[in-house]
């Protein structure tokens, strides 16, 4: 194996966006340094439970519901 090729390893401060903290190995930065995060599991949908909304643009979403929204389990 090649020497000095792989990233450091090393311990990291994550700071979430509710305050709480956590110290973790990462590649990120320097040994030391905080990563404050934007999104977490605390706030992003997809974790949530959040609603989502489609966008049709173009007529994408309309002309596959007119093609195949009859296929599946019927309500």
């Amino acid at each position: 194996m090649k020497a000095d090729i792989h990233p450091q390893y090393h311990l990291i401060k994550v700071v979430l966006t509710d305050g709480t903290e956590y110290m973790t190995r990462s590649t990120y930065g320097n040994a030391g340094d905080t990563l404050n995060l934007d999104i977490d599991p605390n706030t992003h949908p997809a974790w949530t439970g959040g609603s989502q909304q489609l966008l049709d643009r173009g007529g994408r979403l309309s002309k596959f519901t007119s093609r195949f929204g009859n296929i599946g389990a019927k309500k």
